[in-house]
């Protein structure tokens, strides 16, 4: 038996942020990024929609990019203060994902972030509180996924927490928020969306539920990416909704190796973190690469390559899908190895080893559809540092 499960409501459009004025509840905790929600306005309107609905809101605000468990401990904490009955989270991936674990630690004080670690072993949660997710970026799709990523800086390591009791109850997908997003992250964010909907496709436990919907987000990526990333408003918001086509389809489908080692490299050099969506684009067209010697992910991924027109045999459209990414990487100014990242040659060398054990061992390696070894993962790594050939 298998599972799929959304959001129970999903608003979408312009102005659908007006969709706070007809919540129901008492208090709500509004979790908030860096301030750039506050900046463009989109904080004093949620905070009048809300007072509209008669909702007393306080704001937990400076969630930092990749969200410490520490972050995590303290709003729980002032959670439990307060008492909400719905957490709200605005912004990018960041404090939606931070808001998702602290709601865990708010509804049951004594779980250990450690117990949490595991996939699909939450308690239940909704005992005090419904969550509503609010996206300003076009990637992550955490707004409608059963998925959170902390990272412990102590061990250098982020942790994709995955439980479909953190599937959001309400997700608000307005693209005026994404209309803010700079040219780089629009970038990054945008090729991340690429890569949940094509891992979605090819994933051990894809599904007629699901690929249906990473087809499209896929199609509509390679359709309005360039222009969105140039400016182009109407192209941005058909990006921040094929995300959260793409969200919807990993949710349920989840991912591959392409994340293992994004999660597992993202904080791992001391040269500069590497985001998250970047580190996806680089290591995508090598992945791809690795899993189609499986047959069975060949035609998957040849199938991908067909629609979105390209032709000929299964290898040879696997190939041109390689190349596309490519060419979307140099059009997005996204580098095409670690080394032209920036990451030092001697420090990669140290640690590759054990970040490829690391994300061997990763919650996303289990549904990549070719098995793989630390050894391979060490070889495959090594492979995207310096750009050579995946022939093993």
């Amino acid at each position: 038996m298998m599972r799929f499960t959304l959001p129970r409501d999903l608003y979408y459009g312009k102005g659908a942020l007006e969709q706070l004025k007809n919540l129901e509840g008492k208090k709500a905790v509004l979790v908030l990024g860096g301030g750039s929600m506050k900046r463009f306005g989109f904080v004093d309107k949620v905070l009048e929609y809300l007072k509209e609905a008669g909702i007393e809101t306080k704001l937990f605000e400076n969630v930092e990019p990749d969200p410490s468990v520490e972050t995590v401990m303290k709003g729980a904490e002032m959670m439990r203060e307060f008492g909400p009955d719905w957490i709200i989270a605005m912004g990018g991936g960041s404090p939606i994902d931070a808001a998702k674990a602290m709601w865990v630690f708010y509804e049951y004080p004594d779980t250990t972030f450690e117990e949490i670690i595991q996939p699909f072993s939450f308690p239940t949660l909704r005992q005090k509180a419904k969550f509503l997710a609010i996206p300003s970026t076009s990637g992550t799709a955490t707004e409608v996924t059963a998925f959170s990523v902390i990272t412990d800086y102590a061990k250098g390591i982020k942790y994709p927490l995955a439980d479909f009791n953190i599937t959001p109850d309400v997700a608000i997908v307005d693209p005026e928020l994404a209309e803010t997003m700079p040219a780089k992250l629009t970038a990054h964010t945008g090729m991340d969306a690429l890569t949940h909907a094509i891992e979605a496709y090819v994933s051990t436990l894809n599904s007629p539920f699901t690929d249906p919907l990473a087809i499209k987000a896929i199609q509509m990526v390679i359709d309005y990416l360039p222009d969105s990333y140039n400016g182009c408003m109407e192209a941005r918001e058909q990006m921040h909704y094929a995300q959260c086509l793409a969200g919807q389809a990993f949710s349920n489908a989840l991912l591959g190796i392409v994340h293992s080692m994004a999660h597992k490299t993202g904080a791992a050099f001391s040269t500069g973190h590497i985001p998250h969506g970047c580190a996806n684009a680089i290591y995508l067209p090598y992945v791809i690469k690795y899993n189609a010697k499986d047959k069975v992910a060949e035609g998957r991924y040849a199938a991908i390559a067909r629609s979105i027109g390209l032709v000929g045999t299964d290898a040879e459209c696997v190939q041109k899908l390689c190349k596309k990414i490519d060419e979307y990487n140099v059009k997005l100014n996204i580098p095409k190895t670690l080394k032209e990242f920036g990451i030092n040659e001697d420090e990669f060398k140290e640690k590759v080893a054990k970040i490829a054990e690391l994300a061997v061992g990763d919650a996303c390696t289990g549904s990549n559809p070719r098995e793989i070894t630390p050894k391979q993962m060490e070889q495959l790594l090594t492979c995207t540092y310096y750009g050579t050939e995946v022939d093993f």
